[in-house]
């Protein structure tokens, strides 16, 4: 009984994560994690904007490279900006001590974020950050409501303003909730552009997340096709055993 009540619980858990974002309507990612191109692009916005803060640091930087199509040198002059040797982990040189002072919390690790938010989630808040003089970084966020993490990718997506809407309770009370946000200044890129730098950014998180996904994936596809040539051979075997017993 323990064991079916803990399967249950790792069933609702990624409901739980996505529900996190409350009546927010996530926008679909809709990600090809068989795409390297993409997986490289995003390698590349992660370690130019992200990793300043974060880490991904169950994540060596020569796995990535053999998993993206890249070489050892391509990540070395590309990737790593900071020394060390291709085969350490993706750490960020920011320590907690001073992300603690910085953002009030140490900034959390985005190995598995994309296994605890969803690709949805992570897809639709990057492109929903506002301007809110009232925060510290002078930003909100539509699905992560006073979040304490600067808009990072301001200067490719431009900034944004809130919409409101008016909305009745049920004693009759009118009040503002946030509908949407809407571009008021625009970037380096356009929307477009900066939907697949994020798409980009996204397939590489749910890349880190689980890097042997495809190879397990393409091992239990051989799986199955092995059982089921060895249940044909199996039941002409056992046909041809009991033919003269009936």
């Amino acid at each position: 009984m323990k064991k079916q009540l803990l399967l249950m619980l790792l069933l609702v858990l990624p409901t739980l994560a996505l529900a996190s974002s409350g009546d927010v309507h996530l926008d679909k990612a809709n990600i090809d994690p068989t795409n390297k191109g993409s997986l490289q692009r995003g390698a590349r916005t992660f370690v130019n904007y992200c990793m300043g803060c974060h880490s991904a640091k169950y994540q060596r930087y020569n796995r990535m490279a053999r998993d993206l199509g890249m070489t050892d040198q391509d990540v070395i002059d590309n990737l790593m900006f900071s020394g060390g040797k291709v085969g350490d982990h993706m750490d960020t040189a920011m320590s907690p001590a001073a992300g603690k002072a910085y953002f009030g919390a140490a900034p959390p690790d985005l190995t598995l974020v994309s296994r605890v938010r969803g690709n949805d989630w992570l897809y639709t808040y990057l492109r929903t950050f506002y301007k809110d003089s009232s925060r510290p970084f002078g930003v909100n966020n539509q699905v992560f409501d006073k979040v304490g993490m600067p808009n990072v990718l301001w200067e490719l997506q431009g900034l944004q303003e809130p919409v409101y809407k008016t909305v009745t309770d049920d004693d009759g009370h009118e009040h503002k909730v946030l509908e949407g946000v809407e571009l008021s200044e625009a970037g380096s890129q356009t929307s477009a552009e900066f939907d697949r730098t994020v798409r980009d950014l996204v397939n590489f998180l749910d890349y880190i997340a689980e890097p042997i996904r495809q190879e397990r994936q393409a091992l239990g596809v051989k799986v199955i096709l092995f059982l089921f040539v060895f249940f044909i051979l199996a039941y002409l075997l056992k046909k041809e055993f009991w033919k003269d017993i009936h």
